[in-house]
């Protein structure tokens, strides 16, 4: 009978027992057996199940189930959430291993898995049980062997995210280390360019300098130049000296006096003194030589001081010409 020929239930309860035993069924009916939480007793032998789904772990309230004579090759792995289960009937299926949360059933108290093609391991720790004392010694035997797998695969487990966090430790120290040398590099490309502009900036200013100081120099050399320009043009625009207005008169003075010594020198000791022009001059003459000698003394005075003032006269004009 499958399970859809199943529909009354309430038929199978005897007490807390529901007996689907002899049923002809291929699937667990998950679904009508979680409304009879008080049945903690679920006979399913003798049927044709292959296995049990997921949804058959909710069912926490049941005590004792029997498996047996059925099909099963596996057990769901949520299996150890059956935690009232106290004894399991797995006798004659076809199951090679048991899922690791087994472990967790620390209420089992009896357990039976003659006739199935476990694994040497499992097969060793499960024994005969031939007997009610051998099913309660395989129950206890077969929790602590798994519990030995559940330690080793917890172990394993703990290995791998260990090995998972280091890798994970070590990529994100590379990631870290590959950040700080781009963050270096960076840097030193930041530092690199300011560099640069700072040996632009100082060759601008340096150029610059140079620049001003080379329109100083020119400005400085113009300025002597034009220095040197004016003071010569000062020199030679600047004023001869004027000579003497007493220097000139002497001079006119000396040379109307040697007109009048010539002319007279000319009219006394020429056939000129003959001439109506000399006579006034030799009279002049005659008369002068006669008041001089009368006069000697004072003419003499005259003359050194007429060759004195001759010679300054002679003295200042080469002077002036030097």
């Amino acid at each position: 009978m499958s399970k859809g020929k199943v529909l009354n239930l309430k038929d199978k309860i005897n007490g807390n027992e529901l007996d689907l035993s002899l049923c002809n069924l291929t699937e667990v009916p998950v679904k009508e057996l979680a409304a009879f939480p008080k049945a903690t007793v679920l006979d399913l032998s003798c049927n044709n199940i292959t296995s049990l789904p997921p949804e058959f772990c909710n069912l926490t309230h049941l005590v004792k189930v029997d498996l047996s004579k059925n099909q099963l090759t596996s057990l769901p792995d949520e299996l150890g959430n059956l935690t009232s289960l106290q004894h399991l009937d797995l006798y004659n299926n076809k199951l090679s291993v048991l899922p690791v949360s087994f472990s967790q059933l620390r209420s089992l108290k009896w357990l039976d898995l003659k006739d199935n093609p476990l694994e040497a391991g499992l097969a060793k720790a499960a024994g005969d049980c031939l007997d009610e004392k051998q099913c309660k010694q395989c129950a206890s035997r077969v929790l602590q062997h798994m519990r030995a797998i559940q330690e080793e695969a917890d172990r394993t487990r703990e290995k791998r995210l260990l090995r998972e966090r280091e890798l994970e430790k070590k990529k994100e120290a590379k990631q870290r280390e590959r950040e700080a040398k781009e963050k270096e590099a960076r840097k030193r490309e930041k530092a690199e360019e300011k560099e640069k502009r700072r040996k632009e900036y100082n060759a601008q200013m340096a150029a610059l300098a140079a620049q001003e100081q080379q329109k100083k120099r020119k400005e400085e050399k113009k300025k002597r130049n034009g220095q040197a320009a004016d003071k010569k043009a000062v020199v030679e625009s600047a004023p001869k000296p004027r000579r003497s207005l007493i220097g000139l008169l002497f001079k006119l003075l000396l040379l109307l006096l040697l007109g009048l010594a010539g002319a007279a020198a000319a009219c006394q000791l020429t056939d000129l003194r003959k001439e109506a022009v000399c006579v006034p001059i030799n009279v002049a003459v005659d008369d002068g030589l006669s008041w001089a000698r009368e006069q000697e003394g004072v003419v003499r005075q005259l003359m050194q001081n007429l060759s004195s003032m001759a010679k300054e006269l002679l003295e200042s004009t080469q002077a002036s010409k030097n």
